[in-house]
Order: C-alpha cells, then structure tokens, then sequence
C-alpha cells in the first residue's frame, strides 16, 4: 500500500534532483525559525501529502517494532530510538524509506534483502 502511495504521490521522480529532497516535499523534515541571532529546529513540517507521511510512518514503526529480521536501517533507526525516542526514529526511518523508494523509482531496481552471513552459508 505504501509504495502504491508513494508512486501515485511523487508520479514523476524526475521531478526531484536529489532524492534528499523527497523527504521534505513529503513533510518529513525538522522546521526551520531563523531569524538574526535566533535559530531553531522545530518538529516535523507536515507540509505534503498527509496520506504518503502516515503510511512511510507506519512502515517505518512496523519495520521497527514487527519485523524481526536484522536489517541495517532497522539497526540505524534503533540507536537513533536508544538516545531519542520511538516517535523520532520512525521520523527519521521514513525519511529515510523516501529516499530509498525515490531511488528506486529513479533506477527502477527492485529492492533486495541484504543477506546476513547465516544464509549465505546456507
């Protein structure tokens, strides 16, 4: 379901230069005050398609607390949860995710499990 939104959301990845910059049109980067000597990060923008930002949220939740296969985002996401909280590691996941599904469309790979070092000896 999430990459059906993702796909109808971004239509055309050629849009985008960078795939850094999916994560912001989603709405998932820190909002930015600047002003003189004052400048802050805020929360999460929220600008974007509300719809794309709950599912790469829930994916990333999912891929955080579900699945239980090691993978190196997940491994990533969970430091960033051991020193912050769950709610900003699933943030930073599905950004994260974005970037990732943004390359995917641009080099139309299809997305493959990294093998752990118990299969590849079986």
């Amino acid at each position: 379901m999430t990459a059906l939104a993702f796909a109808a959301t971004i239509d055309d990845p050629a849009r985008f230069a960078k795939s850094r910059s999916v994560g912001a049109y989603a709405g998932l980067t820190a909002r930015r005050n600047q002003s003189g000597e004052m400048d802050w990060s805020g929360r999460i923008s929220r600008h974007g398609d509300a719809m794309l930002r709950s599912l790469l949220f829930e994916a990333a939740s999912s891929l955080l607390t579900v699945v239980r296969k090691a993978h190196p985002l997940k491994d990533w996401a969970r430091r960033i949860r051991k020193r912050s909280s769950h709610k900003k590691a699933c943030v930073a996941l599905a950004r994260k995710l974005a970037v990732i599904l943004h390359k995917m469309l641009v080099s139309g790979e299809a997305f493959r499990w990294p093998l752990t070092q118990e299969d590849a000896a079986a």
